[in-house]
C-alpha cells in the first residue's frame, strides 16, 4: 500500500519537474558553450598581445620600426577579424539557446493545456 503511494508520488514529482530538468540542463550546456568561446577568446587575444609585445621589443632602428609598423596594421585586422567571428559564435549560441527554450516552453504549454 505505501510502496504504491511512494511510487505514484515519486512519478508525479518527476512528471511535474521534467520540465524544471530540462531547463536546468539546457541552461548549463549553453553556460558551458559560453564559458569555452570566453577562454578561447582570453586565449588569442592573450597571443595576440604577447606576439605584439615581443615584435616591439625588436625595434631597434628605424627600418625595424617601419616593419613593426606594418605589422601593426595586420595584427589589427586580425584583432578586428577575432572580434568579429567571436561576436557571431556568440550570437549563435544565444540564438540556440533560445531557440531551444522557445521549443521547451511550447511543449510545456502543449502539456499544460492537453491535461487541463
Amino acid at each position: 500500500m505505501y510502496t504504491d503511494m511512494f511510487k505514484t508520488f515519486s512519478e508525479q514529482t518527476e512528471k511535474t519537474l521534467a520540465p524544471v530538468t530540462k531547463f536546468n540542463q539546457l541552461f548549463a550546456k549553453n553556460v558551458e558553450e559560453l564559458t569555452e568561446l570566453q577562454l578561447a577568446a582570453v586565449r588569442a587575444y592573450s597571443d595576440l598581445g604577447v606576439e605584439q609585445l615581443k615584435a616591439a621589443t625588436e625595434v631597434r632602428d628605424v627600418q625595424s620600426l617601419t616593419a613593426f609598423s606594418s605589422k601593426q596594421l595586420q595584427a589589427m585586422t586580425q584583432l578586428s577579424q577575432q572580434m568579429i567571428n567571436d561576436s557571431n559564435k556568440l550570437n549563435e549560441i544565444a540564438q540556440n539557446f533560445k531557440t531551444e527554450i522557445d521549443a521547451l516552453a511550447t511543449e510545456n504549454v502543449k502539456k499544460a493545456t492537453s491535461v487541463a
